[in-house]
């Protein structure tokens, strides 16, 4: 019997027309764009489907529009195919979508929280102030001992996606992610690539993100889950509701441990990963980590199909 892990993308995964064959083939999923639409009171289906591009990658409207499209995938797969996860995890804003369905969250409260929490990332550093950037090729001790050294010049930066073997994105102030990269380049890494966002995000500099959604989550109904998550502060599982409460806090201002995270799964004997939502990126990133795993995405009809019709 397969051992089966649903993962669920962040940020960054989003395309205008996502959910669209869902949204039309499902009387679940579009339920649950309609959903959204009327639990944040704007035409948050529209900007899935039509766009424009500029405006879907807003983070405070991508993070709801990834998490609704992700929920809608996930109940036109449940629709067709029965399927009893042994864990559920999900990329930073995919957290969310792994606790939805994993029943510790709403799905109502989950895409109010995230429009939130997209606006409080937004609105915590100055546009300009923070950067981030992908470092290619490099150990994370050796990249995390350039980052120490940069941050105790007063110019903050640390590791913020710890994403598969030689592939770590780091994040701060713009000075401290620019001499990080030089230093990492000088140090042997292949490549760093700046990244387009629009904030330090998961860096210390997010703190007053974390303290403002400390108290938007403390109005929302966390129950404990029935089926393990694994967190991406901590790598490890949670079921108790008072731990994914304090899991997500921390999560906006530490690290993504996203290759430890699928560690820990296939250790657990997790051989299967179903990506559910936009895009392939975790799917692509499993595949490094653990190069025996069956990987699955779920993001239209096709690939839906594809595994209905390999699922043994």
């Amino acid at each position: 019997m397969a051992k089966v892990a649903l993962i669920f993308p962040g940020q960054g995964s989003q395309y205008v027309g996502m959910g669209k064959e869902a949204l039309e083939k499902s009387s679940a999923a579009a339920a649950v764009f309609a959903k959204a639409d009327k639990a944040l009171g704007l035409p948050l289906t529209q900007l899935c489907l039509e766009g424009p591009e500029e405006q879907l990658k807003l983070t405070v409207n991508t993070q709801p529009a990834i998490l609704t499209t992700s929920v809608a995938l996930l109940e036109w797969l449940r629709e067709k195919q029965a399927i009893t996860p042994a864990f559920v995890a999900g990329h930073s804003l995919g957290e969310y979508s792994a606790l939805v369905a994993a029943g510790a969250l709403s799905f109502e409260d989950a895409v109010v929280a995230v429009r939130a929490r997209g606006q409080y990332m937004e609105e915590a550093v100055p546009a300009g102030v923070g950067a981030m950037a992908a470092i290619l090729g490099m150990d994370r001790d050796k990249l995390h001992a350039i980052c120490e050294e940069i941050s105790s010049n007063g110019t903050p930066v640390q590791l913020a996606n710890l994403n598969s073997p030689g592939q770590i994105v780091i994040s701060g102030s713009a000075e401290g992610v620019g001499a990080a990269s030089d230093e990492a380049k000088k140090q042997g890494a292949k490549r760093a690539i700046p990244l387009n966002v629009s904030g330090p995000f998961h860096s210390s500099l997010l703190q007053p993100a974390s303290e403002q959604l400390k108290s938007k989550l403390s109005g929302i109904s966390i129950s404990d889950a029935s089926v393990p998550v694994v967190a991406n502060v901590s790598a490890r599982e949670l079921t108790k509701a008072e731990d994914i409460f304090t899991s997500l806090v921390e999560q906006v201002s530490s690290p993504v441990l996203w290759e430890d995270s699928v560690m820990y799964m296939s250790e657990q004997g997790v051989d299967t990963y179903i990506e559910v939502g936009p895009g392939t990126v975790l799917a692509g990133l499993v595949k490094k980590i653990d190069r025996n795993a069956k990987v699955f995405s779920v993001q239209d009809e096709a690939s839906l199909n594809k595994l209905i019709s390999e699922w043994v």
